[in-house]
């Protein structure tokens, strides 16, 4: 048991480290096109954020085990508010500023309404992934319009962005970083999968479970650092939008990609207990990024209800799987 547990914690170690050079990489190429700081940030730097997850659900389905895979995409989106956020506001109270991330909110609650769509009937299909994935295809376009269309106006999300980017690396350097970060993503993508199933068939927990807490755990790792750096350097915004655009990519990304690699029958507790909690906090960060009686601002109180909401779900996950 000792070994697969190494193998998860140096699967989630591997997986932070590489995802950050495999961001890194990909900026660094996109400056060298001369591509805006705004819509690397959009684009790559948000779909990049999610790379652990689209690697591992991929490897997971590949390897027969999609269970963990869906679980790792709704699970990853559920950490992400719930205990990325939440601690993220504890530390640093939020503000909301750009009119981006107000506009992402509302796309977030289409692409869950889209996704819920294709999951009711209770499979996850090769139709489905085709789907998932063209969704995610044209969220990219959507955002580099958004991006092009912004990035002369006084958005503050813009001067955050353009603080951010891996300045002064040539294009041989970051085509090395973005290949090695590639490479060791699916090198640990494949380790940390191998590590979580066999300790769920030890002690007879399922994939999906494991999916939904363990692995969505160490894949949201990237989130992690990103939203805290980022809160205390100020940048509101991007700490906010991390999260945003990984939830959207992982509804999209996450789950079309097991769709289309191997088919599956949906648990059930998916789509009676876990969806159901991922959208009633989609909606506590939507109501608290617009803002009710002021501009929207996530304060330690909220980042504690957050954080409370976290904890009472990771409790119906442990009696739900105990009955």
């Amino acid at each position: 048991m000792w070994i697969e547990l190494l193998a998860i914690t140096g699967g989630f170690l591997l997986l932070a480290w590489s995802a950050d050079r495999f961001v890194e990489g990909a900026s660094a190429i996109a400056l060298n096109l001369n591509i805006s700081p705004l819509v690397i940030g959009l684009t790559i730097v948000s779909l990049g954020t999610s790379a652990p997850e689209i690697i591992v659900s991929g490897m997971a389905a590949w390897q027969g085990n999609s269970g963990l895979a869906v679980g790792n995409a709704i699970g990853s989106n559920i950490f992400n508010i719930a205990l990325i956020l939440g601690i993220t506001a504890l530390i640093m109270p939020l503000n909301v500023h750009s009119s981006i991330i107000r506009r992402e909110l509302p796309m977030l609650l289409l692409v869950m309404a889209f996704a819920w769509m294709l999951l009711v009937d209770g499979m996850l299909g090769r139709m489905d992934g085709v789907l998932l994935l063209a969704g995610m295809a044209g969220m990219l376009g959507w955002l580099t319009w958004e991006g092009l269309k912004t990035q002369a106006t006084p958005d503050p999300v813009v001067s955050e962005f353009a603080g951010e980017m891996p300045v002064g690396i040539g294009i041989g350097r970051a085509f090395f970083l973005l290949a090695t970060g590639a490479l060791i993503l699916l090198v640990s993508s494949r380790l940390l999968v191998w590590g979580a199933v066999s300790v769920a068939q030890a002690f007879g927990i399922s994939d999906l479970v494991i999916g939904l807490t363990i692995v969505a755990l160490g894949t949201s790792l990237p989130e992690l650092a990103a939203s805290v750096t980022s809160a205390l350097k100020h940048e509101h915004d991007i700490a906010i939008g991390n999260v945003i655009g990984s939830n959207i990519f992982n509804l999209l990304a996450v789950l079309g990609l097991p769709g289309l690699i191997n088919p599956i029958r949906i648990d059930s507790m998916v789509l009676s207990r876990d969806y159901p909690v991922m959208l009633g906090l989609t909606l506590m960060l939507f109501a608290m990024a617009f803002g009710i009686k002021g501009p929207g601002r996530l304060n330690r109180i909220e980042g504690g209800l957050l954080l409370l909401a976290f904890v009472a779900y990771q409790t119906l996950l442990y009696f739900t799987e105990r009955s």
